[in-house]
C-alpha cells in the first residue's frame, strides 16, 4: 500500500509540474490565437452581409421562433440560415479562447496587471457582442447596430494584440525609438482608425445591407467612398514617413520591417479597393475587402508597438504593479534581458 501511494504522489507531483503556472509565452500564445480569432469573425461578419444572410436567423437568442438551432422556414434560404448560425456558432469558439487568455493571464506568476486587465477585455467583449448581436438583429440590421458590431471586434482585435505584444519576450536590446517618431506611430494608429471607421460608413451606405429589409446610411456613396480613399492617402504618406524616420534614425530591424509590411498591406488594400469600385463592388471583393482593413489595422498596431521602449521579459516584482506595469517609462536599453529569448517573436 505504502508502495502505491509513494508512486501515486509521484504522479501527482509530475502533473502539477506539467499543469503548472502558465508563462509568458503561454499567455502570448492564447494572445496571438485571439487575434486570429477576432479577425476571423470580423470576416465571417462581412461574408453574413454580403450574402445576404443578415436576418437568416430572424430571432435572437433562437434562430428561428421556435428553435436555438436552424429550423426550416418558408421565407428563409437554408443556406442564409446556414450563414447566419454558423456565424453565432463561431463566437463560441471566440469566447473559449478568451477564457483561455484570461486564465493564462491571471494565473501567471508573478502575476502582471497590465496583462490580467488586456485579457479581460476578450470575455467581456464577447459578452457585449452576443448581447448586441440581439440589437442588430432586433432592429432588423440597422447600419448604426451593425457599424457599432464590426467597431467594437476590431477593439478587441486591438487588445488582443496589445496583450500578444506586451507578453512577448525580447531578445535583447534595441535601439531606442525617438519620442518624434514614436507620436508619428500614434497618429498613424489614429489614422488607421479613421480609415476604418470610413470603410464601415461606405458599407454601411453601399448595396451590401445584409437583407433586403436592412435599412441604409443616407449618404451619397461617390461622396463617403473619396472620403475613404482621401484618408486612405494620408494613412500610407504616415506610413511611408514612419518608414523613413525609421530609416532615418537608426530604429531597429523588427520597427523597420513593421512599417514596410504595413505599406505592402496597404498597397494590395488599396488595389482591392479600386477594383471593387469600378466593378461594380461585387460581394466576393467587399469580403476580401473587410479581411483587408482587418490585416491593415493588425499591421498598425504592430508598427505602434514595435516602437515601444525595450523592457525586461519577465517582471521583477510579485505584486503585479511593479515594474511590468511601467513599461512605457522603462529604460531603453538595458545591459542584459531578464529572462532567455522565447521562440515566439512579434
Amino acid at each position: 500500500m505504502k508502495h502505491l501511494l509513494d508512486r501515486a504522489g509521484r504522479r501527482a507531483l509530475s502533473a502539477a509540474r506539467i499543469v503548472g503556472p502558465p508563462t509568458l509565452p503561454t499567455v502570448h500564445r492564447w494572445a496571438l490565437v485571439a487575434v486570429a480569432v477576432n479577425v476571423l469573425i470580423t470576416v465571417t461578419g462581412a461574408a453574413v452581409r454580403v450574402t445576404g444572410s443578415g436576418l437568416g436567423c430572424p430571432t435572437w437568442p433562437r434562430c428561428t421562433p421556435e428553435s436555438f438551432i436552424p429550423r426550416a422556414h418558408d421565407e428563409i434560404s437554408p443556406i442564409n440560415m446556414a450563414i447566419e448560425f454558423g456565424n453565432r456558432l463561431l463566437s463560441f469558439v471566440v469566447l473559449i479562447i478568451a477564457l483561455g487568455c484570461l486564465f493564462a493571464a491571471l494565473r501567471l506568476l508573478p502575476r502582471r496587471r497590465d496583462l490580467v486587465l488586456l485579457a479581460w477585455v476578450q470575455p467581456i467583449g464577447v459578452a457585449f457582442q452576443g448581447v448586441w448581436g440581439g440589437l442588430v438583429v432586433r432592429s432588423a440590421l440597422n447600419p448604426v447596430t451593425v457599424s457599432v458590431h464590426f467597431l467594437v471586434s476590431i477593439g478587441m482585435t486591438a487588445a488582443a494584440y496589445a496583450l500578444y505584444a506586451r507578453s512577448r519576450r525580447y531578445e535583447g536590446p534595441e535601439p531606442p525609438v525617438r519620442r518624434e517618431v514614436r507620436a508619428l506611430a500614434w497618429a498613424l494608429l489614429a489614422s488607421t482608425f479613421v480609415l476604418v471607421v470610413a470603410g464601415v460608413v461606405v458599407t454601411g451606405t453601399g448595396p451590401h445591407s445584409g437583407d433586403e429589409m436592412a435599412s441604409r446610411f443616407g449618404f451619397d456613396i461617390e461622396t463617403v467612398a473619396r472620403i475613404h480613399a482621401d484618408i486612405a492617402y494620408v494613412t500610407v504618406g504616415l506610413t511611408f514617413a514612419l518608414a523613413f524616420a525609421f530609416h532615418l534614425t537608426g530604429a531597429s530591424g523588427r520597427a523597420r520591417k513593421a512599417a514596410w509590411t504595413l505599406l505592402a498591406v496597404e498597397a494590395a488594400q488599396g488595389l482591392v479597393g479600386y477594383v471593387q469600385y469600378f466593378t461594380g463592388v461585387p460581394a466576393a471583393l467587399v469580403n476580401l475587402h473587410v479581411l483587408g482593413a482587418a490585416l491593415v489595422w493588425v499591421c498598425a498596431l504592430r508598427v505602434l508597438f514595435a516602437t515601444r521602449p525595450y523592457v525586461p521579459a519577465e517582471p521583477t516584482g510579485t505584486s503585479g504593479t511593479g515594474d511590468a506595469d511601467r513599461l512605457d517609462s522603462a529604460p531603453a536599453a538595458p545591459a542584459a534581458p531578464a529572462a532567455p529569448a522565447s521562440t515566439v517573436h512579434a
